[in-house]
């Protein structure tokens, strides 16, 4: 018996059909010349503390990721390796992306980039990125002269 898949029509399957051929070959593999295979997904948020970065990152060693920052510019690079069972079975479908990325945040002047933190779980790479602390105006005395 062989397994199919489901797929229920919707109005953009062709237009998604077309953009997967085009870009990422008829087998679904990225083509070689693509930089980056796999993009992590990221959320951002501001508090009035802090930025938050959440980055996506599920299938890759926190370990192996390098956070740099390098003139106000917060650059995450990792692979997702695919893992190689050979007893596993042959793949009759492969949804997932694989390989190397790099992703590049530039930082706002109000950023404290001596508090920058990271931390992973369940699949998220959570950045916490602290604001400095704003001056706030105040009134200046104006003397009178002799």
């Amino acid at each position: 018996m062989a397994i199919q898949f489901y797929q229920p029509t919707r109005p953009f399957d062709a237009f998604n059909d077309a953009f997967n051929r085009t870009f990422r070959g008829a087998s679904g593999e990225p083509r070689a010349a693509d930089a980056a295979a796999f993009r992590p997904a990221v959320d951002i948020r501001e508090t009035e503390a802090a930025y938050l970065i959440e980055v996506e990152v599920a299938g890759v060693d926190p370990n192996s990721i390098d956070v740099t920052l390098d003139k106000g510019v917060l650059k995450l690079n990792g692979e997702r390796v695919q893992a190689s069972d050979e007893d596993a079975g042959e793949i009759r479908r492969s949804e997932r992306s694989y390989g190397t990325f790099e992703r590049r945040f530039s930082l706002p002047d109000t950023a404290d980039v001596d508090t920058i933190e990271a931390r992973a779980a369940h699949g998220i790479l959570y950045l916490t990125i602290a604001k400095k602390a704003q001056s706030q105006p105040r009134r200046i005395t104006v003397q009178q002269a002799d």
